[in-house]
């Protein structure tokens, strides 16, 4: 179970407050509008940032002020950070290795991975050189290189076009069967969270107005989500 227990965090005129829960293994998707905290709240379970009250909980740990690079979670940006002077290979052996000291065994998980993401003979090639959907499957085998059961996913598919979209909510969702992750996934597009996620949460002015199961959401549409259809 990831907690987030009473969370209050203020930054400026903004204040965040969250009080939800997510399951082992289920995926949430955190929509909102722009503006609405959805960052900001990845940014706190990632260790970004810092609350003012409250506690964030993994299988009853305590991860509240414990560093990013501690916590069992990985995050998968909207812009992949790939870095444009390293190669495929380089840039996802940073998961197992800042100095790219990588032993024999090391290569071959990455190449194992890359295969995974259907990247398998691409390790040799800079960013420049890959499509969009290659860089977000880039990426997404450095953050499965990690080896962290939580993913937080802050906007993944906004810069693709549909057909990738497509292609990279078919490989997160075998991933996610295959490894049995937890996703919290920040997106503005409900019919994102719809293909991706388990579960909604509606994030309004720094507030989870709304918190229900995505199965059924079209048959019998809240109140607060009509706009989004």
């Amino acid at each position: 179970m990831l907690g987030l227990e009473a969370i209050e965090l203020t930054l400026g005129a903004f204040r965040l407050r969250v009080d939800a829960q997510v399951p082992r293994g289920q995926r949430v998707a955190v929509l909102g509008a722009s503006g609405s905290g959805k960052s900001t709240l990845l940014s706190l379970l990632a260790g970004f940032l810092v609350p003012e009250a409250g506690r964030i909980t993994w299988q009853g740990r305590d991860l509240t002020r414990m560093a990013p690079a501690e916590r069992p979670m990985s995050i998968l940006f909207q812009d992949g950070n790939l870095f444009p002077h390293l190669t495929v290979t380089q840039n996802v052996g940073l998961a197992l290795r800042s100095d790219l000291r990588l032993t024999d065994d090391q290569t071959a998980r990455i190449q194992e991975t890359l295969s995974d993401v259907g990247l398998g003979d691409m390790g040799g090639r800079r960013p420049a050189e890959l499509s969009g959907g290659q860089q977000g499957r880039a990426a997404l085998a450095r953050l499965l290189l990690q080896d962290r059961p939580v993913v937080l996913l802050d906007e993944p598919f906004a810069a693709l076009d549909p057909g990738l979209r497509t292609e990279m909510v078919r490989l997160l969702t075998a991933l996610w069967q295959e490894r049995g992750l937890t996703y919290v996934m920040a997106t503005h597009d409900l019919r994102d969270a719809e293909r991706s996620c388990d579960r909604i949460w509606l994030l309004q002015e720094g507030r989870v107005v709304l918190d229900r199961p995505v199965e059924g959401l079209r048959d019998d549409p809240p109140d607060a989500l009509r706009d989004w259809f």
